[in-house]
């Protein structure tokens, strides 16, 4: 008798062949939706999770010879421009500074003799022309006299007369000029003794300025490596002060990456640190200017030997929106991933900016207001007054 049912081979054949269509419908689908995201979005990005915060470390030294009194900063702790980091022992520079005040006070005082030598010349120059006007006159009057009334030997001593006269005038204006020398076209103050004395005191002002070492910029401390009692040298590196509101990406792209890529193009930024969930936009700021194994301490020989090609990276460097960065601090090295939206192609693909971004950061204490109130005052005291007799012209 035979079953009017379909047979279980055809019905299992069946519903694989429906099963293996659906599959193959899903496929389809799938393939052009990801086609059409590939189309309409996804071939206007790329991705890289090669990609790091970096930041400039400024390193805090010592800029001459101390032993370091006490520390006001240490690692982790955030400190402002100008603030005080380390303080020196100044005794040293102390000494060295009444040393330079005294020298100048001594400076300005022989001077002053100079310029007194020098008007004192001045007066016997002028004496020594009056002797010799008056040895001329004198002669002059004996050599008109009438035959008879001066004899010759009175008149022999009156040319005589003359003749020492103007060998004292001579003498009188050699040592003007001798004492001139050193004092001639300057005053007091601008002697170049004077000068020199004043340069040396700022010397020892900038020095002793030195022994309170302060923040160069805002930022984080790191690597602190000094401790109270050290003797340092100058140029030792003590701490370093890192900038976290002025930090950057550098993305490592693959080199196939790069045929759209331009300055400028807008950047999405997720730290690992905070998660997706945090975002931060910023843009291309310049391409590498080789691969990072390009600048390797011991960079690849391809030149000989069996050589398989290997896809090199080029750093990417990315400028962050520092509000987003104030909001959510990075610190330097953190991985992060970094999407470019390269659709604009507009762009350069080198930068066209002349010079780096500055950085200026704070030197420390400015005392030359205050070396200049003092170096006016040792003047003052030491009778450097401006000049207006023949000495100081």
């Amino acid at each position: 008798m035979s079953n009017a049912g379909t047979p279980p081979a055809a019905a299992n054949n069946s519903r694989r062949n429906r099963a293996f269509a659906i599959l193959g419908a899903v496929i389809v689908v799938g393939g052009l939706g990801y086609l059409a995201y590939w189309f309409f979005s996804a071939r206007f990005y790329e991705t890289t999770d090669d990609a790091y915060v970096a930041g400039n470390v400024i390193s805090v030294t010592a800029r001459e010879p101390a032993t370091v009194m006490a520390l006001y900063a240490d690692n982790t702790q955030t400190v402002k421009r100008g603030q005080l980091l380390i303080a020196m022992d100044p005794a040293v520079a102390n000494v060295n500074m009444q040393a330079a005040q005294a020298n100048l006070a001594r400076v300005v005082r022989s001077v002053r003799g100079a310029f007194s030598h020098a008007d004192s010349f001045n007066a016997q120059l002028a004496q020594a022309q009056v002797a010799l006007t008056q040895a001329q006159t004198d002669f002059k009057r004996r050599q008109s006299a009438a035959p008879g009334a001066v004899s010759a030997e009175e008149l022999a001593h009156a040319r005589a007369n003359v003749s020492a006269a103007q060998a004292a005038v001579a003498s009188a204006a050699g040592g003007r000029a001798q004492a001139n020398a050193p004092i001639e076209g300057s005053g007091i103050a601008s002697n170049p003794d004077v000068l020199t004395a004043i340069a040396q005191l700022r010397n020892v002002s900038i020095a002793l300025g030195h022994m309170q070492v302060v923040a160069p910029v805002d930022g984080v401390i790191a690597q602190r490596t000094v401790q109270v009692g050290q003797q340092v040298a100058g140029g030792t590196p003590l701490m370093a002060v890192v900038p976290l509101d002025n930090v950057w990406v550098d993305a490592n792209f693959k080199e196939v990456q790069l045929e759209d890529m331009r300055i400028g193009q807008k950047v999405t930024v997720t730290a690992d640190m905070y998660g997706s969930g945090v975002k931060y936009h910023g843009k291309v700021e310049g391409l590498g200017a080789g691969s990072g194994s390009a600048f390797a301490l011991l960079p690849p020989q391809n030149a000989s030997g069996n050589w398989i090609k290997v896809v090199q990276r080029v750093p990417v460097r990315i400028a962050l929106d520092p509000a987003e960065l104030k909001a959510h601090p990075l610190r330097v090295g953190l991985s992060v991933t970094a999407i470019v939206d390269i659709s604009d192609t507009s762009g350069p693909m080198v930068t066209a900016q002349v010079g780096p971004r500055e950085t200026r950061g704070d030197t420390g204490t400015d005392t030359t207001a205050q070396t200049d109130a003092l170096i006016a005052r040792i003047l003052a005291e030491n009778g450097a007054a401006p000049r207006s007799g023949s000495a100081a012209q």
